[in-house]
């Protein structure tokens, strides 16, 4: 039941570093991103999928996980998504900067990626904290297409589920 798989889908901050997301299982993800719906079916957004350990390198340097928690340094080392998504904006198709037409395709296919990943029995984290100036360079992506989420992704090595409030904040922890 999809409400079943939804429930399972929570982020995860801390994987399983042993286990390889293969690319085949990355363009799955990536395929039900890309049957999703599109703003005006302009289909704007493309997607880099990163499973190689050097260039999952990169994107972890340019990345900063958890910034509601800066006490704690995430990921702990160890524990590093061992392959990314990137959401990238095609500024090709569509000069918009994302923050009007598209910013809800990123979302929805955002969601489609992480119950993709979550049927397979990975998770994912979806971050919006990274360096959207330096990431498109280092990864060497082409002219005018522009980062707008990153995810990781990996077998959790941490127990995740949905908790309730505490002391009615809904800050997570």
């Amino acid at each position: 039941m999809i409400k079943d798989l939804i429930k399972s889908n929570r982020s995860c901050r801390g994987w399983d570093t042993a286990h390889k997301v293969t690319r085949e299982e990355l363009v799955e993800m990536i395929d039900c991103a890309r049957l999703s719906a599109s703003s005006m079916n302009k289909q704007v957004l493309k997607f880099h999928p990163v499973y190689d350990a050097e260039e999952a390198a990169i994107v972890e340097e340019r990345t900063f996980l958890a910034r509601a928690l800066p006490e704690l340094d995430l990921p702990f080392p160890g524990t590093e998504p061992p392959a990314y998504i990137l959401i990238l904006h095609d500024r090709n198709i569509h000069e918009d900067d994302c923050s009007v037409h598209f910013l809800k395709d990123v979302g929805i296919t955002a969601q489609s990626i992480t119950l993709a990943a979550a049927e397979m029995g990975l998770a994912c984290c979806m971050i919006g904290a990274f360096d959207k100036d330096k990431m498109p360079e280092a990864l060497g992506l082409p002219e005018g297409v522009l980062p707008q989420l990153v995810i990781g992704v990996g077998k959790p090595d941490e127990v995740r589920e949905v908790a309730g409030l505490r002391d009615g904040s809904t800050k997570y922890y």
